[in-house]
């Protein structure tokens, strides 16, 4: 399936990201901040966001001198036969702190085989789940999910998909005509949100970020009822700017 080659400021983030780490990593006993930046190539106002962040997920610890050496994170996800699971409870632990982070249901979600799938997600008594009453596989059309998805697809990844899953109203406010939907996602900015206003579910509202590691397609995404949609914007970007993290874990 070919993609649409326009990467994500995520994206961005965790090509920087895996080069630190690819630095800390050539130095066992621990590497300073400003050798890093040397090696890596980076400027330092970008490297110590990054640096934090790392910290902040355990990819890397800052030792007595300063120094940095690679974390706990990192030697767990590279542990050989348990490196699934470990990466599953990393994912889970991550996206357990951006539901509370942005008071909402997240999920992880995936384009694999040609369909739709909701990989991961974190919910809670507050923060309720969708409630799946179309499968999700069928109404990639009226989803934030699936519309994200589909942004990364190419014109005939696209087409394919909707000749397996015809475009049906699911609520009043369904795209139900395939060249508006396609309009749609072509001026979509892949920096942006994509939101989901009622309709998949009459009093839900989402939104989904793209989640681009190598060439899987992935988004991130999030879900309130429609009393909290007034908040879904500003979660919406929270969502957006806390996506490295899960990029990263996705593609190490």
């Amino acid at each position: 399936m070919a993609l649409k080659p326009e990467p994500t400021a995520p994206f961005h983030s965790v090509q920087y990201a895996l080069r630190v780490l690819e630095t800390v990593s050539r130095h066992g006993g621990g590497v300073s901040d400003v050798q890093i930046a040397r090696e890596a190539g980076l400027p330092v106002h970008h490297l110590s966001s990054l640096l934090l962040m790392l910290r902040r997920e355990g990819y890397v610890e800052q030792v007595s001198d300063g120094a940095y050496v690679i974390g706990d994170s990192l030697v767990l996800l590279g542990s050989g036969s348990t490196r699934r699971e470990a990466l599953e409870a990393k994912l889970q632990e991550t996206l357990t702190e951006l539901r509370d982070s942005v008071g909402a249901a997240v999920y992880i979600s995936r384009y694999i085989d040609g369909e739709v799938k909701i990989t991961q997600f974190a919910d809670g008594p507050r923060t309720p789940k969708v409630n799946e009453w179309v499968d999700f596989r069928s109404a990639a059309h009226a989803s934030a999910v699936g519309k994200c998805l589909l942004t990364q697809l190419d014109l005939n990844g696209r087409r394919d998909h909707l000749s397996r899953h015809k475009i049906a109203r699911l609520t009043s406010r369904t795209i139900t005509n395939e060249k508006v939907l396609f309009s749609k996602l072509d001026s979509q900015p892949p920096t942006v949100p994509v939101l989901d206003l009622q309709e998949y579910a009459v009093g839900t509202v989402c939104a989904a970020v793209p989640l681009t590691a190598g060439s899987s397609v992935g988004c991130l995404a999030l879900s309130l009822p429609i009393e909290h949609a007034h908040r879904l914007r500003s979660a919406a970007d929270t969502l957006n700017r806390r996506a490295a993290p899960v990029v990263l874990s996705l593609a190490i």
